[in-house]
């Protein structure tokens, strides 16, 4: 199992919790994991996030792997021009 950070916002759509585990080897499972557990967090995944693994943001790469040690936390994507 995975534990991920969620940011406040979202604490809303996972029943109250910030952080929630999902079973999950890579980024892309991850996401998927989430969306499929709190299926609230679908259009905020869609709309696009980021995923910070053991402290490096991963904005786009779905196959970046994750450890079940590894520290993860789904951020907002900082969009900008």
């Amino acid at each position: 199992m995975v534990e991920v950070t969620l940011w406040s916002g979202l604490k809303s759509f996972t029943g109250g919790q910030q952080t929630v585990e999902v079973e999950a080897k890579n980024v892309g499972e991850l996401l998927e994991a989430l969306a499929d557990k709190y299926p609230a967090l679908q259009p905020t995944i869609e709309a696009g996030v980021s995923v910070a693994v053991d402290g490096k943001i991963i904005a786009s790469s779905l196959t970046e792997p994750i450890n079940a040690d590894s520290e993860v936390f789904l951020l907002q994507q900082l969009k900008g021009g």
